[in-house]
């Protein structure tokens, strides 16, 4: 009997090796699965959890992060007026539709994956129909963070923090340049011309006031501190610009808008304008302050106030 009995033994050792083995790479298998890159995630947005594609590919944007979501190459197919009109934009949109909330047809025909726009939607419920929609609320958070959450949504967070950390350092840098050059306790403004009227900007409201003021550290007027901390902008008469105006004067340009008042003597008599301290930017080129822009933005500065 013992002469059969170590054979046995043996097979069935055998067999719960072979059947553990099988486990094994069942588990492996399932773990494979597991660990399979997920074809969607959870964005936590102002408004809830929210399940969005992992990698979209036709996203429509209606508000001002298009740069945003270029910068981190992710394909868009719709945008704003806005955006489409902006020069910095151009050759990348060339292919993209202009579409308002309200063209949910055109959005449909579209075949967007994600929708992205401001809390300001009127028609959220009907966008989420069409695709996961997320909405942002400007300035609810700083516009470099703004950034970094636009990033978690793309899946894309570690590349939105590396544009921030190197923007920061370059911002900083070109900043002390340009201090060390004008002093530190020398003021600019930014001051826009739309359609007849004029306005001038705080710190957080695009045009670079971003750039100038946060990033750059550079010093704003007293007065236009005071006037731009309720809404972040404010509404100036041809007659009171000055009393607005640093000693440089970022204007930001609307061609098609007035501009009559460039040609006044009070305009002619502000001391940023006597001194040559005028510095003209395309305001469709700087309206927003998206990663996109605000590079386009700080080699502005740059080559104006250093001449590099």
């Amino acid at each position: 009997m013992k002469k059969y009995l170590f054979p046995i033994l043996l097979i069935f050792v055998l067999m719960m090796s072979a059947c553990s083995n099988t486990s094994s790479k069942t588990d492996n298998g399932s773990s494979k699965s597991d660990t399979k890159e997920p074809t969607t995630i959870t964005f936590k947005s102002e408004n809830g959890d929210i399940k969005v594609p992992a990698h979209p590919k036709r996203v429509v944007v209606l508000s001002s992060f298009v740069g945003n979501v270029m910068q981190l190459g992710v394909p868009i197919v719709g945008v704003d007026a806005w955006s489409k009109a902006n020069p910095n934009f151009k050759d990348k949109l060339k292919d993209a539709k202009v579409v308002t909330e309200d063209d949910l047809e055109k959005i449909i025909e579209l075949k967007p994956d994600l929708i992205i726009g401001l809390s300001t939607l009127k028609n959220v419920d009907k966008l989420n129909k069409i695709a996961p929609t997320v909405t942002f609320t400007y300035a609810k958070v700083d516009y470099l963070t703004q950034h970094i959450e636009i990033g978690k949504l793309l899946n894309k967070e570690k590349e939105a923090s590396a544009w921030v950390d190197d923007f920061k350092q370059r911002a900083a840098t070109t900043g002390a340049e340009i201090k060390d050059k004008i002093g530190k306790d020398t003021t600019v403004s930014v001051i826009e011309n739309f359609g007849k009227d004029l306005y001038v900007f705080g710190d957080h409201w695009g045009r670079g006031t971003e750039v100038l003021y946060q990033a750059m550290q550079l010093k704003m007027p007293e007065k236009v501190e005071n006037m731009t901390k309720k809404d972040g902008y404010y509404a100036l008469s041809q007659e009171v610009m000055g009393n607005y105006a640093g000693d440089y004067l970022i204007l930001s340009k609307n061609s098609d808008g007035d501009t009559s008042f460039m040609k006044s003597k009070t305009y002619k008599n502000i001391p940023a304008v006597k001194n040559g301290h005028v510095y003209e930017a395309n305001a469709k080129a700087f309206y927003f302050n998206d990663p996109i822009t605000l590079d386009y933005q700080l080699a502005f500065f740059k080559k104006h106030f250093l001449g590099k």
